[in-house]
């Protein structure tokens, strides 16, 4: 676990956050869902995060007590590799919880023990339970999380690209 940080970028560091959500490699993920934000692109599940937004993101998300975000950092090759980010709900001690990892990293191992330093975080944090929702065809990111100790509570049915798929809600209770 000591191959990687959790870091909380500075502002001039969005340049990376950035670059993921224009990697149509990275992001593929996130296309074909009918979501309607400002900057998305339906084909490719980039979005839109030019440099005159970044001081006003950072602002809203970064002062934000309900809203962890943080850069995973290769302390090795000195590199940042993917995000990672929970949200808490309001008056709550349930976050809804997300994980990137940089095309050209995936498969490398960063996965599980990012994860699991973002749930050492969230307990830290009064966070009791984190959740995410994910593809039920997603299964390296499954095993992850299953590994990690997250359970299927729920299900339900989505589309992407107009054709129905199932999405698995999971949780870990910290």
């Amino acid at each position: 676990m000591n191959r990687i940080s959790l870091i909380k970028p500075k502002l001039k560091d969005l340049w990376f956050r950035q670059k993921c959500m224009n990697d149509q490699e990275t992001m593929s993920y996130n296309a074909g869902y009918d979501v309607n934000y400002e900057g998305y692109h339906y084909d490719t599940g980039c979005i839109d995060f030019p440099k005159e937004k970044w001081k006003d993101w950072y602002k809203q998300k970064m002062n934000n007590p309900n809203f962890y975000y943080a850069y995973i950092l290769d302390n090795n090759l000195k590199e940042f590799v993917g995000y990672i980010n929970f949200n808490k709900k309001e008056n709550d001690n349930v976050a809804s919880m997300g994980i990137v990892i940089y095309s050209k990293y995936r498969g490398k191992g960063y996965m599980k023990p990012a994860l699991s330093k973002l749930c050492q975080q969230a307990k830290k944090e009064g966070i009791e339970i984190l959740i995410d929702n994910v593809p039920q065809d997603r299964e390296f990111a499954l095993k992850v999380f299953f590994d990690l100790g997250f359970k299927i509570i729920d299900e339900y049915e989505g589309e992407r690209f107009g054709k129905k798929e199932k999405i698995l809600v999971i949780e870990k209770k910290l």
